[in-house]
């Protein structure tokens, strides 16, 4: 009988010191142990050489995203300016000290790293930890929480303001499920507001959800807190609900005064719901055959995600059609801006098949030089 294959060996965490600083609300070495312990590594409180095991001095910061790379380099140290930060020790290896003689160096500021995976050019950082000052590291580590390739409202307008808004919550012990939660009864309320004609009521309740979808995601990455339901929550949500609140804007025009006729109504939330489906799917399709995200391809994809037919673009339509008072003639631009995303992003998958046919290999241009 043939043997078992032998199972994967477990790497092991080692924070090596306790700064007295604490960053979203817990301190340096719990949260980095706790971060490690999303990213498969089992934290423990001394260093046992015969256990592969990567070391962190808690004097410095770093992206989590080191964790994931370092993990799959055994013998390897991470530098910054000459001085280790990181190191994964094989099994058997004894060390004295924070000392990286005989590893395979990687330089923080220069490394190859897979830059589609992160969905930003950004390299991921590194940086001294001070304990008199730890903002600069807290602003750090929530910038890496978010992805270089999103839309434009989430990227640009409210990323600060959803920076203080997940520090705070970190302070006072709020978990990225109660946020959810709370976002949650936001969207319901924007929901009965949009389908009762109350249009701006709606708006103000759907943009602090908009910004709490934000705000529990980072917390959970910058607090090491995620978890399977608070990811299939926040998800769930997010991919469940904008075709209800299309139904409903639709449903409100009466009392407001816009009504439209019965069946052009329904045609318009046909194509608002179908555009947004077979989106889905085509996402799907291009991330099984190619293995990345269809926004991340060339750069015109990542452009084009600023503003692609979803939730937050569309809500900028709506907002600007009642600024002139029309919220039906914003639902129907919302419903051609929704077949012209489509049209696009169709046109991109099968461009790509196309090369992949020819014998191209299709590369995130994040990856490229």
């Amino acid at each position: 009988m043939a043997d078992a294959p032998a199972s994967p060996q477990t790497v092991q965490f080692v924070a090596i010191g306790d700064p007295d600083v604490r960053l979203f609300g817990r301190t340096a070495r719990a949260r980095a142990e706790q971060v490690a312990a999303k990213a498969g590594l089992a934290p423990v409180a001394d260093d046992d050489s015969a256990k592969a095991r990567i070391v962190a001095d808690m004097g410095f910061a770093w992206d989590p995203a080191w964790l994931t790379e370092l993990k799959n380099r055994p013998g390897s140290a991470l530098m910054l300016d000459g001085r280790a930060v990181m190191m994964h020790l094989e099994a058997g290896t004894e060390r004295d000290g924070f000392d990286a003689a005989g590893l395979m160096p990687i330089d923080a500021r220069t490394a190859t790293l897979n830059y589609s995976l992160l969905r930003k050019r950004e390299r991921p950082f590194v940086m001294p930890l001070d304990p008199a000052d730890p903002l600069p590291v807290e602003r750090a580590l929530y910038d890496a929480s978010y992805k270089g390739v999103t839309d434009l409202l989430t990227l640009y307008l409210w990323r600060r303001p959803a920076f203080w808004l997940t520090r705070w919550a970190a302070q006072v012990g709020m978990t990225p499920n109660q946020v959810s939660v709370i976002g949650l009864v936001f969207c319901v309320a924007a929901f009965w507001a949009f389908w009762n004609g109350q249009y701006w009521l709606g708006t103000a309740t759907g943009f602090v959800f908009m910004v709490l979808d934000t705000v529990d995601g980072k917390l959970a990455r910058c607090t090491g807190t995620s978890s399977k339901w608070g990811d299939f929550l926040d998800h769930g949500v997010d991919l469940v609900h904008p075709p209800f609140w299309w139904w409903a804007w639709l449903h409100g025009l009466g009392a407001a005064g816009h009504q439209l006729e019965e069946v052009y109504k329904g045609g318009i939330l046909a194509v608002i719901v179908g555009t947004y489906v077979i989106g889905r799917i085509i996402e799907g399709i291009f991330m099984w055959r190619f293995g990345m995200h269809i926004h991340v391809w060339q750069k015109v994809d990542s452009r084009f995600r600023l503003v692609t037919a979803r939730r937050n673009p569309n809500m900028v339509i709506l907002v600007a059609a009642l600024c002139v008072a029309r919220p039906d003639v914003g639902i129907q631009l919302v419903a051609l801006w929704s077949v012209l995303s489509l049209i696009f992003h169709s046109m991109r998958l099968a461009q790509a098949e196309g090369r992949a046919a020819r014998g191209r290999k299709i590369i995130s241009w994040l990856d490229r030089p």
